[in-house]
């Protein structure tokens, strides 16, 4: 059995042979910090967090448990090892490189240090008493300010999926800092997410291959080569991770929050999730609603959608930030793509296209693809600081350099300056597979095209190959549309925004 989990006992860290992986597609990352540069981003030199001091105690807790503790299924019951156990808190060490690397987090203005620890959960939620999981947790506890009394605690889902809660939640404390009047803020990197048993499929050097050999089909030859890869890509999943795969569901995640309320000592889950994590909230208030507590979704997924509705919305959402983008820059004197938004369009249109007989040279030496062309101006769309860039990195390529749009690329997917993968991606993959049922191939594929080509001229040519993310897969859903109902709920505030790209205001 590989590390990451034990049968009845809280197991280890992972130790990990091989850094994260990617090539998940932008389908799949739907699912978006709602800061930051991209899915599960925090904020460019921001502190972050890593996983240090895992492990829990065994034994009664010194403050009763307000309620029973959840059930994993009908009819089972969870074992005391389980609803018993008390999280070790210990200083936080550095994020490893599944979480995406950094410093160990430094403590805020107020100087409350950050703890890390982590949480046990069945590794099959329909078997509690079999094999574990361990989850890493992060918490900073809360101001002792005034006569506000406590609420109780606060968890944080920043999307994804894939996106580590435990490496990002230092970065955005400040925008939440006035919460800690009330709260405990508490970050969970997901099963199958960042130190917690984080998804590898491919080494570094097997991503860094398929972005530069692998393009975007034109012809059969090319569909045969793309689908190839994804074989390839969904062999090395299951190489790696085939045991945990069938288990890394958004019900399943959701099961894992509510041992977690119930852990910290709190009757109801008061919770914000960004993006997927609207979905991952959305769940659980189906599956526990009378448990909802305070309750936020944040730019929120439609999780009523099936996997092409979703990701033709995706597609038209990505193509409005591009054209606010080319419109915001045509009012600059500076502006690479010309004083018209129809011209940029087609110059960024000629730009990609290119891309796939002819890369551009980098100050890296790595060519800049077509595909990591795509990556680099699809994840620059997300913030203002990645139009800035985007601005600049489409000025240089269109002179026939890549080096800045490559830049770009290796933010959006993960890639250190080492070359370094952390397993947003692959994590990505990995849960939403484990939720689709939709498996569309090549003719299916190319039947949607033209719907594509209409709701992004620029990217629907590209965006329609996201639709095989899951060829070969060997885990399947039974349904692509979670049950999202939640009658008895308390209720739940969404808030959404203009112009997001991966989570459509509609």
């Amino acid at each position: 059995m590989r590390d990451g989990w034990r049968r009845g006992v809280p197991g280890p860290r992972t130790t990990r042979g091989a850094p994260a992986v990617l090539l998940a597609g932008v389908l799949f990352l739907s699912a978006c910090s709602a800061f930051g540069d991209g899915p599960g981003h925090a904020d460019p030199g921001g502190p972050v967090a890593g996983a240090g001091g895992h492990g829990t105690d065994r034994g009664p807790r010194e403050d009763a448990a307000p309620d029973a503790a959840p059930d994993a299924a009908p009819e089972v019951p969870l074992p005391a090892s389980l609803t018993d156990q008390r999280p070790r808190w210990a200083a936080c060490g550095p994020p490893d490189v599944l979480q995406g690397g950094g410093p160990a987090p430094s403590p805020p203005t107020d100087g409350t240090a950050w703890e890390c620890a982590g949480l046990t959960v069945p590794l099959d939620w329909t078997d509690p008493t079999g094999e574990t999981l361990e989850l890493a947790l992060i918490r900073i506890g809360r101001r002792a300010e005034g006569s506000t009394r406590r609420i109780g605690s606060l968890v944080f889902n920043f999307g994804g999926p894939g996106g580590s809660a435990v490496a990002s939640l230092p970065g955005f404390e400040p925008r939440f800092t006035d919460l800690r009047t009330g709260f405990d803020l508490v970050g969970m990197d997901p099963r199958g997410v960042g130190a917690s048993s984080g998804v590898v499929c491919l080494d570094d050097a097997g991503v860094d291959r398929q972005l530069r050999e692998v393009g975007f089909p034109r012809d059969a030859a090319g569909e045969k080569e793309w689908l190839r890869a994804r074989e390839e890509y969904a062999a090395g999943c299951a190489e790696r991770a085939g045991g945990l795969l069938p288990h890394l569901t958004t019900v399943a995640t959701a099961r894992d929050l509510d041992l977690l309320r119930h852990v910290l000592g709190d009757s109801r889950l008061h919770y914000y999730g960004a993006s997927y994590g609207s979905k991952l909230g959305a769940v659980y208030a189906a599956l526990f609603p009378d448990r909802v507590g305070r309750m936020v979704l944040d730019s929120p997924v439609d999780p009523g959608r099936d996997l092409v509705e979703r990701s033709l919305g995706q597609a038209e959402g990505f193509q409005r930030a591009l054209e606010v983008f080319l419109a915001e820059c045509a009012g600059r004197a500076d502006c690479p793509t010309g004083s018209h938004p129809g011209e940029g369009a087609r110059l960024v249109g000629e730009l990609l296209e290119g891309l796939a007989d002819r890369p551009l040279p980098t100050a890296d030496g790595r060519p800049l693809t077509q595909r990591l062309a795509f990556h680099g101006v699809i994840g620059s769309l997300y913030s203002e600081s990645g139009r800035a860039r985007l601005r600049a990195a489409l000025e240089q390529a269109l002179a026939g350099d890549g080096t800045r749009l490559l830049e770009a690329a290796d933010r959006y997917l993960g890639r250190d300056a080492e070359g370094r993968y952390r397993n947003l991606h692959a994590a990505n993959t990995a849960v939403n597979c484990a939720d689709f049922a939709s498996r569309p191939g090549p003719a299916e594929v190319r039947g949607y095209r033209a719907e594509f080509l209409t709701a992004s001229p620029v990217l629907g040519p590209y965006l329609v190959w996201d639709l095989t993310a899951c060829h070969g897969w060997p885990v399947v859903s039974e349904r692509d549309r979670p049950e999202v109902h939640a009658p008895g709920a308390r209720p739940i505030l969404l808030v959404g925004t203009t112009g997001d790209p991966a989570t459509p205001y509609t």
